[in-house]
């Protein structure tokens, strides 16, 4: 069977390179290319896929937002995260999110063909450290970090405001107001038992949720 993929990612290059990848398996057809979420939206509502591969980092929304509105639209397709962040760092998450599975780039063409043809055929995939950071998070003596329990956009807060951003620039970065990011930041400070922005900044660089090559993990 010839699988219909949808490519969301907003390097054309990268594209490319899925494209060719998956065609030259043999089994896959790729025929659909979207540059960011709104395209993405678009094409999902205006043919059939099989499987979506969806970048967390998109230029005019956040991967996770575009994750579940597809999800509430189309609940039966199947759609795994392809990111360049690590897996340890935000597989869980998408993964709550409805992801069906979360795929790193640095992952090689073979883990790539195998992991598509997986979550098209309708299971999960997860990699062996997603399984053991699943096998940690569900287990009886849990012990969730506090951003863990952050909502999505408190979460999306903290990292920016560890990153550095003014509460005006992740305002426009969000599409929100600025009172809307400050009551964000307020919950957030009280759900992680934090005082300031200091401390925040501490917290976001102590547990990796900044990456220095590629910014805040959950823009």
């Amino acid at each position: 069977m010839t699988l219909r993929v949808l490519i969301v990612d907003d390097h054309a290059i990268v594209r490319q390179g899925v494209r060719q990848l998956l065609t030259d398996s043999g089994s896959i057809a790729v025929i659909g290319e979207a540059d960011c979420g709104a395209e993405a939206l678009e094409m999902t509502d205006a043919a059939q896929w099989d499987i979506v591969l969806l970048d967390i980092s998109l230029p005019d929304t956040n991967g996770l937002e575009i994750l579940k509105t597809l999800r509430r639209k189309h609940p039966r397709l199947p759609i795994m995260i392809f990111s360049m962040y690590g897996e340890g760092q935000f597989a869980l998450r998408a993964l709550k999110a409805g992801a069906a599975g979360y795929l790193s780039k640095r992952s090689n063409a073979q883990q790539l063909v195998s992991a598509v043809r997986q979550v098209a055929a309708g299971r999960k995939y997860v990699s062996p450290m997603v399984a053991e950071t699943l096998a940690d998070y569900l287990g009886p003596d849990a012990d969730q970090p506090p951003h863990e329990r952050l909502s999505d956009r408190e979460y999306q807060t903290l990292c920016m405001i560890g990153s550095g951003k003014r509460l005006t620039d992740i305002a426009n970065a969000l599409s929100l107001s600025v009172k809307t990011v400050s009551v964000y930041r307020t919950r957030l400070l009280e759900k992680m038992r934090l005082n300031n922005n200091a401390e925040l900044t501490y917290y976001v660089m102590q547990h990796g949720l900044v990456s220095a090559e590629m910014g805040p993990v959950c823009a």
